[in-house]
């Protein structure tokens, strides 16, 4: 089985193939775009931005940080067709809690309902649902993952403002 060259995501089907690289759908395959232009981001820099998000107030519930990736975990299948997902939120702990235990009660209501993918997957997302819950990641310092979040948006600034530098300059006109 291949693995998400952005995020790590096990691909089981399918993906987005470049050159050597696999991912697991057109936002990461863009991300990691986005992250190669921001490896010019000097090291203080991100590591400023990322202590700033670390510490901030979470985006989602405006409550005290420390502000963190946090994944939810939610499967729902009807007959023959189940669909899985794991999404990560910026978010402080206890934002993250109430959403993983949202995506513990989506799965136990309509993860069950197809055979054989949601009886098999249904335990599984909960289960991650749960860990997420007890264990997440250290309060004491920034993940890598927040880290990565972090140089991603710093990337995607600077593709912005060179964007808007291009757009903006004068044309040049041939002689």
């Amino acid at each position: 089985m291949a693995q998400c060259g952005y995020c790590g995501t096990t691909i089981l089907f399918g993906g987005v193939r470049d050159g050597a690289y696999r991912f697991c759908n057109n936002k990461c395959h863009q991300n990691a775009y986005v992250l190669r232009v921001a490896q010019a981001v000097p090291a203080d820099v991100l590591e400023r931005q990322t202590e700033e998000v670390f510490r901030g107030n979470c985006p989602k519930c405006r409550g005290l940080g420390p502000v963190d990736i946090h994944k939810v975990h939610r499967v729902w299948s009807a007959l023959l067709l189940t669909s899985w997902s794991s999404s990560q939120q910026v978010c402080c702990r206890s934002y993250a809690v109430k959403s993983q235990l949202g995506g513990v009660l989506f799965s136990l209501r309509l993860g069950w309902w197809g055979f054989p993918w949601g009886l098999i997957l249904t335990p599984v997302q909960i289960t991650r649902n749960i860990i997420g819950m007890c264990a997440g990641p250290d309060p004491s310092r920034p993940s890598a993952e927040l880290r990565k979040f972090v140089q991603v948006c710093l990337g995607a600034k600077m593709i912005a403002a060179s964007r808007q530098n291009a757009a903006s300059a004068p044309p040049i006109i041939p002689r």
